[in-house]
């Protein structure tokens, strides 16, 4: 059996670079946010975004309030629908709430667009978007991204809770996944 590293073409952030950019989001954030009246709901988009999002929560240092979703825009080939799809809805009630959306990456732009609108109809006070990752060469629908890791070339990206297929998600780093192996799909 290969290693998981073997399937990988190259790094394109090393564990120590995702820390780094992580602690200096962290830092925005906490400032950014360091006068609403009631704690920050910070909302991971499950399931890529879970390891940056436990990441991500440790280096804010004003109250937060975790709660999660699961939103998606892609089929089981990694191809966009174009249709968002909740299947797991939050707990907590956002009226009147200031709202963080953690996600693993923006690429078409459709998934967050979708919960901007949804979050907004449900009178949310405020709603802003934290991505790992920003492809913009992908995407189809202008969204604003309000605190932004990294911009990353048009490739396939895995680790650090980015998958293909449910594999990959494990690896410390982010990197490109072979040619080889989502083309054979």
């Amino acid at each position: 059996m290969k290693n998981t590293e073997d399937y990988i073409e190259r790094v394109l952030f090393t564990e120590e670079e995702i820390s780094a950019r992580v602690a200096e989001l962290g830092k925005q954030i906490s400032e950014d946010y360091k006068d609403i009246d009631s704690p920050l709901l910070t909302v991971g988009v499950l399931n890529g975004a879970i390891v940056f999002f436990a990441d991500l929560v440790r280096k804010i240092t004003i109250p937060v309030q975790f709660d999660n979703l699961i939103a998606s825009s892609y089929d089981m080939n990694s191809h966009s629908s174009g249709k968002v799809n909740i299947l797991k809805n939050l707990e907590n009630n956002v009226k009147g709430r200031h709202i963080l959306l953690i996600e693993d990456i923006i690429d078409s732009g459709t998934t967050m667009n979708y919960l901007l609108g949804y979050f907004k109809d449900k009178k949310a006070a405020s709603v802003k978007i934290c991505a790992l990752l920003n492809k913009p060469s992908r995407r189809k629908v202008d969204v604003k991204i309000d605190y932004c890791g990294f911009d990353i070339p048009d490739e396939f990206i895995v680790g650090y809770g980015l998958d293909f297929a449910q594999h990959y998600r494990n690896l410390p780093y982010l990197g490109v996944l072979r040619h080889s192996i989502y083309e054979k799909k």
